[in-house]
C-alpha cells in the first residue's frame, strides 16, 4: 500500500481562511467527503497530524482536533501508537458511517433527462471470428505501415511543424489542399483550387456539415431506394424527409425524380454515381446530364459521394459530376488515403468558395486543430508520388482478387446467386435467386467461424441480396469463407 502521505490531499483538500466556519471543522467535512468519494478507502492509514498539517500548512492542533471530531463521528478510529484508520463498513460498530450511502462508485445514470436518439444506433457488429466478411474496406496489410510512421516521426520533429501545431492560423494545412487540388484536378478532371477544399476527419463529418448547414427541418431528400444507411442515419437526424428513387442497371432512376419535381419541392439529391453504393451499377452518361439539367433548373443540390473513385480496374474511367458541374449545384464528397491505413485517411468536401467558407465556421467548432501532421505527411505523399505508386501496386492485388471473389462464387454458388463484375471498388453485389432467410445464414455462418454483419444483408419483398466485400482477403480466406457459407445452405 502506498503511503497515506503521498495521497494527493491537495487535490481534494481547499480550505477558505476566510469563511466563518472553523478550519478544523472544514477539514473535518472535507475529509468525510474524500471518504465518501472513494479518494480515502476504508481500511486505510491516515497521515500522521504532523505529516499532514505540514502538507496543508496548518497547525498540529488544527489537525488533531479534525481527527478527534472524525473519531467522534465515526468516521476514523484511532489506536494508541499505532496512528487514525478510516473506518470500514464491514466490521461491527454503532457508529453513524455504517448508516451512511458511500459515494465511491461514479453514477449508473444522469440525475437528469436528455433527448435519445435511435437513429444514431450503431449499426455495426463486432466479431471475434476468424473469417469475415464486410462492405468493401481495404486490405491494412497491403500498406507499408513501417513507412508511414516513419514519415509521421519525421513530419513531427520538423521545428516548422511545431509552430504549426502550436498556432491557430487559417493558413496551417493550406499545403495539403494545395496538394490534394492538384491531385483531384488530374485525377478527376476538376478545375478546384485550394479555397475549394475542406478538410474533414471522414466522410460522415463530411455529409454532417452539409447536412447542418443546408437541411432545414421537413426538406426532402431523395437518395437510392438501396443507399449508403450512415448518409440516411445524417440526413435523417438533420430533420430531413428521405424518400427514395429506383435503381437498376443504370444508376438511380432520373425520370422518376423528374416526375417528381413537377409536383413536389425538393431540397437535395444524394447519390453515389460511380459505383452505387451498394448495388456498384454506374450511373449512365445521359441520366447524369439530365441530373444536372434539372438541378439547376428546379434549384436542388446535388451530393455526390465518390467514395471508391481510386478503385477502378477498367482503362476508361467515368469522370464525376462535379467536373461537369457549371452552375454550383454539386457538392463533391470523397476520402482521399483510403487505400493506406484508416488513420491515414482523411474526408473532403469540394464546392464553391462561399460555401466552404460557410462550411469551415462548423470545422471551427467540430473540429479546430485538425490534424496537420497527418495532412503535411498525405501532402508531402501526392508531391513526391507515393500515393500514386501504392495504389498501382493495390491495384494489381485488389483487380486478382476480384477476379478471385467471382471465380468462387461462380464455383460454389452456380445457381443460386446472380452478380455483375464490378469495373471498380472493394465490393461484389450478389443476388439470390431464390429467396432464403439471410439473417438465418448469417447466424449459421457464424457457428462456422465466419461473420456476416447485418449491414451487409439487404433483404425484403422484391430483394434478397449481400454486398461482398473481397478487398481485405486473400484467395486462401475468400476461398474458405464462401466454403463456410456454401456448407451452410448445404446443411
Amino acid at each position: 500500500m502506498s503511503s497515506p502521505a503521498k495521497i494527493p490531499f491537495l487535490s481534494f483538500i481547499q480550505l477558505d481562511r476566510n469563511a466563518k466556519t472553523p478550519i478544523f471543522l472544514q477539514l473535518a467535512q472535507q475529509l468525510i467527503n474524500a471518504i465518501q468519494r472513494g479518494y480515502l478507502m476504508p481500511g486505510s492509514k491516515m497521515p500522521g497530524s504532523r505529516t499532514l498539517s505540514e502538507l496543508l500548512q496548518l497547525h498540529r492542533k488544527t489537525v488533531i482536533a479534525a481527527y478527534e471530531d472524525l473519531h467522534h463521528q465515526g468516521w476514523i478510529a484511532i489506536h494508541p501508537n499505532k496512528g487514525a484508520y478510516i473506518m470500514d463498513n464491514k466490521t461491527n460498530s454503532e457508529r453513524p458511517y455504517d448508516a451512511l450511502v458511500s459515494l465511491a462508485h461514479y453514477p449508473t445514470q444522469t440525475g437528469y433527462s436528455f433527448k435519445q436518439s435511435s437513429i444514431l444506433d450503431d449499426p455495426f457488429e463486432q466479431a471475434t471470428c476468424h473469417y469475415q466478411f464486410n462492405d468493401g474496406s481495404p486490405d491494412i496489410r497491403l500498406t507499408q505501415v513501417h513507412y508511414l510512421s516513419g514519415l509521421y516521426s519525421a513530419s513531427m520533429k520538423r521545428k516548422n511543424m511545431r509552430q504549426k501545431m502550436s498556432a491557430s492560423s487559417s493558413q496551417d494545412g493550406m499545403y495539403f489542399k494545395e496538394q490534394l487540388s492538384n491531385y483531384l484536378n488530374i485525377s478527376r478532371g476538376l478545375h478546384i483550387s485550394k479555397n475549394n477544399l475542406l478538410i474533414t476527419r471522414s466522410t460522415e463529418m463530411s455529409l454532417y456539415i452539409i447536412a447542418q448547414l443546408l437541411i432545414e427541418q421537413g426538406d426532402t431528400v431523395f437518395v437510392g431506394e438501396l443507399s449508403l444507411f450512415t448518409a440516411n442515419m445524417i440526413f435523417h437526424k438533420a430533420g430531413a424527409h428521405i424518400k427514395t428513387l429506383p435503381v437498376d442497371e443504370n444508376g438511380i432512376d432520373v425520370d422518376h425524380l423528374a416526375e417528381k419535381l413537377k409536383t413536389s419541392k425538393v431540397r437535395m439529391v444524394y447519390i453515389t454515381p460511380h459505383h452505387h453504393y451498394p448495388t456498384t451499377v454506374t450511373l449512365s452518361a445521359q441520366r447524369r446530364v439530365q441530373l444536372l439539367q434539372l438541378a439547376q433548373e428546379y434549384g436542388f443540390i446535388i451530393v455526390e459521394d465518390d467514395y471508391d473513385y481510386d478503385f477502378q480496374y477498367e482503362k476508361s474511367t467515368v469522370m464525376p459530376l462535379a467536373s461537369a458541374d457549371l452552375s454550383g449545384m454539386v457538392i463533391y464528397v470523397g476520402s482521399f488515403g483510403k487505400s493506406l491505413a484508416p488513420s491515414f485517411s482523411t474526408g473532403f468536401v469540394v464546392a464553391p468558395q462561399n460555401l466552404i467558407h460557410e462550411m469551415q465556421k462548423y470545422m471551427g467548432i467540430l473540429d479546430r486543430q485538425g490534424d496537420l501532421v497527418m495532412e503535411q505527411v498525405l501532402g508531402e505523399m501526392i508531391a513526391e508520388g507515393d500515393i500514386h505508386r501504392h495504389l498501382k501496386k493495390s491495384l494489381k492485388v485488389y483487380l486478382e482478387r476480384r477476379n478471385n471473389c467471382c471465380a468462387l462464387l461462380a464455383k460454389h454458388f452456380t445457381t443460386q446467386l446472380s452478380f455483375n463484375v464490378p469495373t471498380g471498388g472493394l465490393a461484389i453485389w450478389a443476388e439470390w435467386n431464390t429467396p432464403i432467410s439471410l439473417l438465418k445464414l448469417a447466424k449459421d455462418c457464424r457457428t462456422k467461424d465466419l461473420f456476416i454483419p447485418k449491414n451487409i444483408l439487404y433483404q425484403n419483398k422484391k430483394t434478397t441480396a449481400m454486398r461482398i466485400g473481397f478487398g481485405h482477403l486473400t484467395t486462401e480466406e475468400m476461398e474458405r469463407s464462401l466454403e463456410i457459407m456454401s456448407s451452410c445452405l448445404v446443411g
